[in-house]
């Protein structure tokens, strides 16, 4: 019977349903079924007992058939890596258990890094988290082994595990291997890495290509200027965006310089005062290069476009540094214009103006522009003058970690001051302080303060301590 059948005579009860068999023992005959992976039960007698591992568990899905009946699936191929330690995967079972779920994504990046792969005990349940949590999925190609893909292949809810990157090359490899692949080429060869997509490009589809765009991020330079001028025509959106993305971040492109003309027409600057203009319409030509036309609900549509301008036109074209500018006079279109000059020092990654822009509006985006100790400096100062809200916490989640000691100081002082007069409200401060410091901290915290909140945070940095200790 399928599963749905079974949990339907449980729920209705067998007084009331007569079931032929034994319902227990069926359900729990599915349930092994299910968790093997296989989509349609093969004959097979009596399980056999599971060592104490669980390693040969799921080690092949095969069932002992009886004489005369049809030979059992083949067995998934040996593995080439070594399992992590026992400790470790024990470990892994209790995040996946409840404890600390928030680690989980940490886990499995420290266990990629580490060259190893999951046991095949573990395998059911991480497979089934990745199923619910697209977040998690990045490193579990690797993680999952040739046996956790030879599960996939037979069961449709881990089917996703098929497109993660494995080590793959690029010719053979699935979206995923492609995908890392060319990062790690672009990383270390960026024209090579262009040319190898300009090769195939036509018959990539539209996922493909916009992820690939994404790449180009690393090793960026005027010499992939002509590759993504004619991705601006291309059928995807997203494509388009981001190839006007990243030609936003190359002043000499012909796409900087046709935004800074546009910007010399619609915003004069003078010794005082700072007149704007913007658009009218947004003609194919605007449209080309990135400025979308529908503004958001709430927004006008000449504001919108205004954003846009000032965001992808060269941060060169305006005269003087930033804080200049921001002392000036803007009788109208006052926060289009600085909103415009937010974007553009994001998408630009332009550190002078992220600082400038910071000061007027501290988001966390800008913060990506900024080296990673700069960023701690910031968000401490931040955090030492600012109130404990949603603003507080989107500015420290913008941080590289892991944190050091610096910020570190500045977060536990305000958990501590915070503890006094808003115990309630600390929650998601201590869960990101306790995720991001860096673990070795960890004594940083126990001495700060008997505060129940801090020992939570120091409790999470040793478990993270003990948890790296484990995987190196």
């Amino acid at each position: 019977m399928k599963w749905e059948d079974l949990v339907s005579a449980a729920l209705v009860g067998t007084d009331r349903r007569a079931y032929p068999g034994d319902l227990l023992g069926d359900a729990a005959l599915e349930v092994i079924r299910r968790r093997a992976g296989h989509p349609t039960p093969a004959p097979a007698t009596a399980p056999s007992a599971v060592p104490g591992s669980g390693e040969e568990a799921v080690s092949s899905g095969e069932a002992h058939a009886p004489e005369g009946a049809a030979p059992p699936e083949g067995t998934a191929p040996p593995e080439e890596r070594e399992a992590v330690p026992r400790k470790a995967a024990d470990r892994l079972r209790r995040v996946l258990g409840g404890e600390q779920p928030r680690l989980l994504a940490e886990w499995l990046r420290l266990a990629a890094e580490s060259g190893r792969r999951v046991p095949a005990h573990v395998l059911p349940d991480l497979l089934d988290r990745g199923d619910r949590d697209r977040s998690i999925r990045e490193h579990l190609g690797l993680l999952a082994g040739h046996r956790g893909r030879w599960l996939a292949a037979r069961n449709p809810a881990w089917a996703y595990l098929l497109d993660e990157p494995t080590g793959e090359t690029w010719e053979l490899g699935s979206s995923g291997d492609r995908r890392a692949y060319l990062k790690h080429l672009r990383e270390s060869d960026p024209e090579a890495a262009r040319t190898l997509v300009e090769a195939t490009w036509t018959q990539e589809t539209p996922d493909d290509r916009a992820a690939f765009l994404e790449l180009f991020e690393s090793g960026l330079s005027i010499a992939d200027e002509p590759f993504l001028e004619q991705a601006l025509d291309d059928r995807r959106r997203e494509v388009r965006q981001q190839a006007a993305n990243l030609l936003s971040r190359l002043p000499e492109s012909r796409l900087a310089r046709r935004m800074a003309a546009r910007i010399e027409q619609a915003v004069r600057v003078g010794k005082h005062e700072i007149t704007v203009t913007p658009p009218t319409e947004c003609d194919r030509a605007m449209e080309r290069d990135g400025i979308r036309a529908k503004a958001p609900a709430g927004t006008g549509a000449r504001a919108w476009w205004l954003q846009q301008l000032v965001a992808r036109a060269p941060l060169s074209v305006w005269p003087g540094p930033p804080a200049e500018l921001l002392a000036k006079r803007i009788p109208d279109w006052d926060t289009e214009l600085r909103l415009g000059w937010v974007r553009a020092a994001i998408v630009q990654r332009d550190p002078e103006w992220a600082r400038a822009m910071f000061e007027w509006d501290p988001i966390a985006d800008l913060l990506v522009a900024l080296p990673p100790w700069e960023q701690q400096r910031l968000a401490a100062e931040f955090a030492e003058r600012h109130e404990l809200d949603n603003q507080l916490i989107m500015v420290l989640g913008g941080v590289e970690p892991p944190w050091g000691a610096g910020l570190a100081a500045a977060v536990l002082n305000k958990i501590v001051k915070m503890a006094a007069v808003q115990p309630w409200n600390l929650g998601e401060l201590s869960r990101i302080a306790g995720e991001r410091i860096d673990p070795a901290l960890h004594h940083l915290a126990e001495r700060a303060s008997a505060e129940q909140a801090v020992q939570e945070v120091a409790a999470l940095l040793r478990f993270r301590a003990e948890m790296r200790e484990e995987l190196s």
